[in-house]
């Protein structure tokens, strides 16, 4: 099993590779997550979510990222992690579904003794012990799954999963285990009381095991709008893992009197734009950052206070404000 080592100390608001610094413009940073572009001509589906590439860069180390937020573990950079999540393949007529983990309503207890069924198969062919493990996540390093191309359930989940399926990217036949060793687990989970007693509450069953976000904490490209970042608001599972990693804060809702070199990314920002607009106008920021993936390119606009107000003819009437709505239907 590998000696895992502590991480070197970091400084609050700097990553493990930049230098401080400090952002003289008072900034309030929202992001707005978009979805993937999908073309079936491709032979393969796009790797990641434009959010998931724009916050971690095009190596994806998912996992890692969300192993550092969960646990109190000390990380070695270099060591690949994978991410193991018990699921439910919905079946159609002619394909199978993924679901995503709140659709599927697993408990603590369940997962734990689902885990405990999986666990001598995961580990023999894993090569490595169960690092942490929680109700929604298992964690471990990859071994020889090092290399396996995955999708996380967030692109993933609502779709045919026969397109985004782990695939062979440097060796060929490591696909082909992983589904060897899915299928074990699919049939000791199918017979296992667990299930029994979730089919009696009209529940899903946990029919499988789905595998993602592979890499190392070494493999982060931060942002260059993080990099100034004190504090991140969000409920996203990533967002705990990359707070810690660059040394910020971090919660899950906004605190508005904490606005300046912050960063968010939330279900619903219409809930606190006024607050965001008071904010600019009253300059207790001096810009707010819009990121969103029209398309699946990211999009970066700058809004100070005086793009706030809707121009007029009217010069003696109160200039209108800007809506989030319009806002964020803007083209440019």
């Amino acid at each position: 099993m590998p000696q895992f080592l502590q991480m070197p100390p970091k400084i609050r608001g700097m990553n493990l590779h930049s230098t401080p610094q400090q952002s003289a413009t008072q900034r309030f940073t929202l992001m707005i997550p978009g979805e993937d572009t999908l073309d079936l001509r491709q032979d393969s589906p796009p790797k990641g979510l434009p959010q998931e590439r724009f916050l971690l860069g095009d190596n994806l180390p998912i996992a890692p990222v969300l192993l550092l937020g969960k646990s109190n573990l000390s990380l070695d950079p270099s060591q690949v992690i994978a991410c193991l999540q018990p699921v439910h393949l919905h079946a159609t007529r002619d394909h199978l579904i993924l679901l995503t983990q709140s659709q599927i309503e697993l408990t603590a207890e369940e997962s734990q003794k689902l885990l405990q069924i999986a666990l001598p198969f995961i580990e023999e062919d894993f090569q490595n012990k169960v690092l942490f493990q929680e109700k929604d996540y298992w964690f471990l390093p990859a071994g020889p799954f090092s290399h396996l191309g995955t999708h996380s359930i967030d692109q993933a989940h609502g779709r045919n999963i026969d397109w985004w399926m782990p695939r062979d990217t440097h060796q060929i036949g490591i696909a082909k285990l992983w589904r060897k060793l899915q299928n074990e687990i699919q049939m000791l989970w199918h017979i296992d009381p667990v299930n029994q007693s979730r089919e009696q509450q009209g529940l899903p069953a946990i029919n499988s095991l789905w595998i993602s976000g592979i890499g190392k904490l070494q493999d982060i490209q931060v942002p260059n709008a993080l990099k100034n970042i004190s504090h991140i608001y969000g409920e996203h599972p990533l967002l705990s893992g990359l707070a810690k990693y660059i040394g910020a804060s971090h919660h899950y809702q906004v605190n508005l009197s904490q606005l300046a070199n912050a960063f968010a990314w939330i279900n619903h920002p219409e809930a606190i734009w006024n607050e965001l607009r008071d904010a600019l106008i009253h300059k207790k920021i001096d810009e707010i950052e819009i990121i969103d993936f029209p398309n699946g390119d990211t999009r970066h606009r700058i809004l100070t206070a005086k793009d706030l107000h809707k121009k007029s003819w009217a010069f003696w009437k109160r200039p209108q404000l800007f809506t989030w709505q319009e806002i964020a239907s803007r083209s440019s």
